[in-house]
């Protein structure tokens, strides 16, 4: 795996493929700078190195070009977060763009227009792939939320740079820690999933019952296992048409001796909010009219026990409905015994986009092993897929 470590960037120019789609709010002020924070240890190197740099990245889904979209309006944040100043040029291909770069000083930083204005961006259309490739000396992809995309500025430019191409430090961060989960993890390994369906995570089931001990299936999910086994889930969420292959999960698990574990009690409501009314319920007897919205106290305490048994712990998907107040214990207990777990040397991994939300939110960021900063890419790379911007690099 080449990383910028083995390249030399002196008096060259990186075209680094970044992930600077943050979020922006009406005033159209950046509301968290995560993802550029997590780009400048790769921007920090190149630049000690002796480089410059050149900042690509796409922001939202604009229809053409819409002012809304523009990168202009984060300079001053990426600015702020590199301490140093950023030029900006209002198009990523054409004279322009080729005009900003050829001046480019050693150690100046450029950011391009969004990507995204150009719809051969996402077609993955090879001419605009090899203008973009005129701007740089050296291609660096640091953006694992798009690796999974065959994007014109992720996958095709790679072919334009064939020996001087390389992994920025976050990528190979990323490649690293799903490594460590799916093939170098020390064992016992666990594996918790969460979230509301087990259509979006079967894929991702089966690709981990080889290589996992335990199996912790929590959150809305859950209540499609307990009901095809025969349990009364009241007014729960449930994928009826899943029951069936929920079953045959818990038939290949057991076949592979992966011990799974569900809940065995939930925190059900009389309603779908904050101020319901609330009982705590054996999860295979919720009355009816009542619906499960959290992990209860048992099966809280039952979880800790396998967290802290365990020496790699991947985390997808929270326990409850935690973005309610009251419904959200679950998902900090878990995050609670995560953390310890992580305390006393276990590597623990955390990704998609509800867990790493309640992982941000509720303080556990600094206390677990390594936050993904890639949703979809994240769930890809779990289900064994090869992701493209991953695989350009490699080739």
């Amino acid at each position: 795996m080449k990383t910028i470590q083995d390249l030399n960037f002196d008096n060259k120019k990186a075209l680094i493929r970044v992930d600077f789609n943050v979020p922006l709010d009406d005033q159209l002020t950046v509301t968290d700078l995560t993802r550029i924070q997590a780009a400048k240890s790769t921007i920090d190197d190149i630049i000690n190195k002796g480089g410059s740099v050149i900042l690509m990245s796409h922001l939202g889904r604009p229809k053409g070009v819409e002012s809304k979209y523009s990168l202009q309006h984060i300079v001053t944040d990426v600015s702020k977060v590199l301490g140093r100043p950023v030029d900006f040029v209002s198009d990523c291909v054409g004279e322009d763009a080729e005009k900003a770069a050829a001046s480019l000083q050693k150690g100046a930083v450029l950011l391009l227009e969004n990507l995204r204005f150009h719809p051969e961006e996402k077609t993955g259309d090879l001419d605009f792939a090899a203008a973009l490739s005129r701007l740089g000396d050296i291609y660096v992809n640091d953006a694992f939320g798009t690796a999974h995309r065959a994007h014109a500025s992720t996958t095709i430019i790679a072919r334009f740079f064939p020996g001087n191409k390389c992994f920025g430090n976050l990528l190979a961060k990323e490649i690293e820690s799903i490594q460590k989960v799916l093939k170098d993890g020390e064992k016992p390994l666990l594996a918790i999933l969460g979230g509301a369906k087990v259509s979006s995570k079967i894929t991702v089931i089966e690709n981990i019952l080889d290589k996992v001990d335990h199996l912790i299936i929590g959150g809305g999910m859950s209540f499609t296992f307990i009901k095809a086994q025969g349990g009364k889930i009241g007014q729960s969420i449930c994928e009826d048409d899943k029951q069936a292959l929920a079953l045959e999960i818990l038939e290949k698990a057991a076949a592979k001796g992966v011990q799974v574990h569900l809940p065995v009690d939930v925190i059900a409501a009389d309603d779908f909010n904050n101020q319901a009314a609330t009982q705590v319920c054996d999860i295979n007897n919720i009355p009816a009219g009542w619906q499960g919205i959290d992990a209860g106290p048992k099966a809280r305490a039952l979880f800790h026990e396998v967290v802290l048994s365990s020496n790699t712990i991947l985390w997808n998907g929270p326990l409850g409905v935690f973005e309610m107040d009251n419904f959200a214990k679950g998902t900090i207990a878990l995050g609670d015994s995560i953390a310890e777990a992580t305390a006393k040397g276990a590597f623990s991994l955390v990704g998609g986009g509800d867990s790493v939300a309640a992982v941000k939110q509720f303080g556990f960021a600094d206390k677990v092993s390594y936050v993904s900063t890639g949703g979809g890419a994240m769930l890809e790379s779990l289900e064994g897929k090869t992701l493209p911007g991953i695989d350009a690099i490699l080739d």
